[in-house]
């Protein structure tokens, strides 16, 4: 194989992109939530949380958050590349402030609901679950 000027420089951009994207990929759970909360201080009163104790299967966790009178609800997993793994939002029509939905977690880990109240402020609840076949490449 004969290397020329350009693909030697293809090669070094590749090198430093990979050596660079994998660090700054992996988010931070408390940058995630003091960017929802906007730093502000979060209670653990008025929201419920229900998550299965253990997950035979990462790739599809079921999980339950209420918030009665919830503006929005932010569900993350502390031990996921990327820790968001979503935001509700409820207007001012909505029947009930309740999200179910179905994660994928990559392992055993945290996950952590938080919610926002109309009043600005902010209720959080976590409940750890045991993964015993990750979800995300585990």
């Amino acid at each position: 194989m004969k290397l020329n000027r350009r693909d030697t420089l293809l090669i070094a951009i590749g090198t430093a992109a990979a050596a660079i994207l994998p660090a700054g990929s992996f988010a931070n759970v408390t940058d995630n939530i003091a960017e929802f909360t906007g730093g502000a201080e979060v209670g653990t009163e008025g929201i419920t949380l229900t998550a299965p104790e253990i997950a035979e299967n990462g790739n599809t966790v079921p999980i339950e958050v209420s918030a009665p009178g919830a503006v929005s609800i932010m569900v993350l997993a502390a031990g996921n590349p990327t820790p968001a793994v979503g935001t509700f939002n409820f207007g001012p029509l909505a029947g009930s402030q309740f999200a179910s939905t179905r994660i994928r977690l990559a392992g055993t880990q945290d996950v952590i609901a938080i919610a926002k109240m109309p009043d600005g402020s902010f209720v959080q609840a976590s409940q750890e679950v045991k993964v015993t076949i990750g979800g995300c490449g585990g």
